[in-house]
């Protein structure tokens, strides 16, 4: 734009005849500077006018939409996270998700068709959340079969970020640079910390893979693996834990026993 308005002013300049060839050169070059600083740091004060958000930018923004997938529908946890104000703002439901729900609630399999049914309840839910707006997008992507494929194709299109806790389809959407709210990695990421030598209570209820393992849970489903804890099935003992390992599907605990509860 600098440079269009000096070839402008040198051809008003150069019609009139003003001034010598000389001076109008002189006057050009200083009013060109003059313009294109002008028409740069014009440019650099609007820039978020006129650039497009990068690819690997998407779902970078705050108030991107969330797209939710079949898994964390099902899932449930979602509606709970929604009460809790963590997840707010526009949530994006597919119509080929919602399709897909809805197949399966419809299944012959009994424990499929209350997954499902249950995925029915938990949009019910979320629906009602005064603090959500759940709008249903219509779009297909024909040209696309895989569901997965199509949720990043929609994130791209929409800027959005994708909901889920499928782990497959968090790696793929990550590649093709969509930002990716993973409900296990939150579920993780709240557990309280436990460290080599704590002390805790457990209740041994089955058999571990190797010889004389005991397995007990915690209260947030983690799994404690007890050193010959075969021996004490069933009852309640105090464990020393000896190591944590975390993976990224959650949290392993292994421990020893100190203590038999009598009860």
């Amino acid at each position: 734009m600098g440079l269009a308005l000096t070839a402008m002013t040198m051809s008003v300049l150069s019609g009139l005849e003003l001034f010598p060839k000389s001076e109008i050169a002189a006057i050009v070059v200083s009013l060109g500077s003059v313009f294109v600083t002008a028409g740069t740091l014009s440019f650099y004060h609007r820039r978020d006018m006129f650039l497009l958000p990068r690819t690997g930018d998407a779902g970078r923004r705050s108030d991107a939409p969330r797209i939710l997938d079949t898994s964390v529908i099902i899932d449930g946890r979602i509606a709970n996270i929604a009460r809790t104000a963590f997840l707010q703002g526009r949530i994006i439901l597919p119509r080929f998700v919602l399709k897909e729900l809805q197949y399966i609630a419809d299944s012959s399999d009994t424990l499929r068709r209350n997954k499902g049914r249950r995925g029915m309840e938990v949009l019910a839910d979320l629906q009602s959340n005064p603090d959500l707006t759940v709008e249903i997008v219509e779009e297909e992507f024909p040209e696309i079969d895989e569901v997965d494929a199509k949720l990043v194709a929609l994130a791209k299109s929409l800027d959005g970020k994708i909901v889920t806790n499928d782990y497959n389809l968090k790696g793929i959407a990550e590649i093709q640079g969509i930002q990716v709210m993973n409900v296990n990695e939150l579920a993780n990421a709240v557990k309280p910390e436990i460290i080599q030598g704590e002390i805790m209570s457990v209740r041994v209820i089955r058999e571990g893979k190797e010889p004389g393992q005991g397995v007990a849970y915690l209260d947030d489903g983690t799994m404690v693996v007890v050193d010959q804890g075969k021996r004490v099935m069933h009852q309640t003992v105090t464990v020393e834990v000896t190591s944590v390992l975390q993976t990224s599907a959650g949290r392993m605990i292994f421990a020893r026993i100190r203590e038999v509860d009598p009860r």
